[in-house]
């Protein structure tokens, strides 16, 4: 029996509960889709009979009644989250071959919950980028068309929600890596606050900057996933221990809220017009909700790029040079001595851009311009978290643009690094001061490519965020 489209697990739940689906047929279901759309490669390794042998033990649970709150959802990892006994590659040549030894906490804490996780999927390599063009299996396609890229880093996670390919997924985010996909792909993107989950077997690009978060159709979907895996670890010292709120039963506002929009999101020429007109639409609709939407002014915008890129690559500088050849992954066979192994390895085994991060990091760390650089842009990093806590002291909620762009064609932008990095411009900020941020569809532009709206809230007010994502969601689902 043919198994029909699904946008969310409460619908899935409830024709489990009926009897009219079973999750081994979803799982075979979504292992046709993703045989049928390999073209996309949104995915790196598909667990298929591990995923059927799961489902049979999920539905072994649900009639017995003692199935967890994520039974039916069939989920895809990114390649950055470790997973034991299974490969994790971060989309590079210097992982080839390796094998996790342990699962990230956040992956365990959704398979405690009965999810079935179906396969690996394709990033740009260890996070770094915002096409998925950078990963060493090559480039991810978007499904609206896949001549235009997906965003990234997670962008074979948001294309596999996007096509159909599974219910959900989880990726990482270090400057937008699941809100930017989200919105070229039309998702919904979670980026909780900073050590709301644990980053445990989270492979690091900038440690102080990187989250894991969920990529779904539904913000129902998002807060529940965002619930189960969020809290303290013992496994992780720099996570948070405040309570953990019950963000799926807290979906709806029972106040208006405040909300700013960034002026620049709706009037600077450097964001479509299309963009800027989908955006005034949807503050227009949270008005008609009853909300207060007033423009703000961030004074420091243009600060926050430079300030992101030379504090991530002095990160990723450090946390890469594990890499080596040395104990696992990719070691070159034209290593003569130690010197050339660490050479050869690395230069063979990183791509481009994730060389191009490497440099401008070691350079920015180096004794004659750590203070010129590294140490100057954490004291503005710091300036820009005091202005935006200013603006939070007087917002609920800080509105925007997700890109200033829709999805932009392969090769596009690859050689212009700059040009890159501004698909970030809206993005970087949450991740510079640490506070979350989600991503929801809003509509498209004359060519059927996908539009993001995103919302910002202060450090661990994920539920205000939520439940004002959650009712603009609605009331654009009517109007559709």
């Amino acid at each position: 029996m043919p198994v029909k489209p699904y946008d969310s697990l409460s619908d899935i739940q409830r024709d489990l509960a009926t009897g009219s689906i079973t999750c081994r047929q979803l799982v075979e279901h979504y292992l046709q889709r993703i045989d049928e759309h390999q073209h996309l490669n949104a995915f790196v390794a598909v667990y298929a009979d591990e995923a059927r042998q799961r489902a049979d033990e999920v539905d072994a649970k649900l009639k017995e009644g003692k199935a967890g709150r994520l039974a039916g959802m069939v989920l895809g990892i990114k390649d950055v989250l470790c997973y034991n006994q299974h490969g994790v590659q971060a989309g590079s040549r210097i992982l080839d071959g390796f094998v996790s030894q342990f699962t990230a906490t956040a992956v365990q804490r959704v398979i405690d919950e009965d999810v079935i996780i179906i396969g690996r999927q394709n990033c740009d390599e260890f996070a770094m980028g915002s096409s998925n063009e950078n990963s060493a299996f090559g480039p991810v396609r978007n499904a609206d068309d896949p001549d235009r890229v997906p965003g990234g880093s997670s962008g074979g996670s948001a294309v596999a929600v996007q096509a159909g390919l599974c219910l959900a997924s989880l990726g990482s985010d270090t400057g937008g890596s699941v809100r930017q996909p989200s919105a070229f792909c039309g998702t919904v993107g979670l980026k909780p606050t900073y050590a709301r989950v644990s980053r445990w077997g989270l492979i690091a690009y900038a440690s102080s900057f990187d989250c894991i978060g969920p990529i779904t159709h539904t913000v129902e979907d998002a807060a529940l996933l965002l619930e189960i895996m969020a809290g303290a670890d013992d496994f992780d010292s720099t996570v948070s221990r405040n309570d953990i709120p019950a963000y799926s039963q807290q979906l709806t506002l029972n106040r208006p809220l405040r909300i700013g929009y960034l002026r620049e999101g709706v009037e600077s020429e450097g964001v479509d017009p299309v963009i800027r007109q989908k955006t005034q639409e949807a503050l227009n609709r949270l008005r008609e909700l009853g909300h207060t939407v007033e423009p703000v002014d961030f004074l420091l915008l243009k600060h926050i790029l430079p300030t992101y890129y030379i504090l991530t690559t002095a990160e990723a500088s450090s946390n890469l040079s594990r890499f080596d050849g040395v104990r696992f992954g990719y070691r070159s066979p034209d290593a003569t001595d130690l010197e050339s192994l660490y050479k050869k390895s690395r230069t063979d085994g990183f791509g481009d851009e994730v060389r191009r991060r490497i440099i401008l990091g070691t350079f920015a760390l180096s004794s004659s311009y750590y203070d010129a650089y590294y140490t100057k842009a954490q004291q503005v990093r710091r300036l820009i978290k005091d202005e935006t806590d200013a603006l939070f002291a007087h917002y609920d909620l800080i509105a925007s643009p997700v890109t200033p762009t829709t999805a932009f064609r392969i090769g596009e932008k690859a050689s212009d690094p700059l040009q890159m990095y501004l698909a970030d411009i809206f993005t970087v900020q949450a991740n510079v001061v640490g506070c979350p941020a989600i991503s929801i569809p809003n509509g498209t532009d004359e060519n059927g490519l996908s539009i993001g709206f995103q919302f910002m809230a202060a450090p661990f007010r994920e539920a205000d965020m939520l439940g004002a994502a959650n009712q603009l969601t609605k009331l654009q689902a009517v109007e559709a």
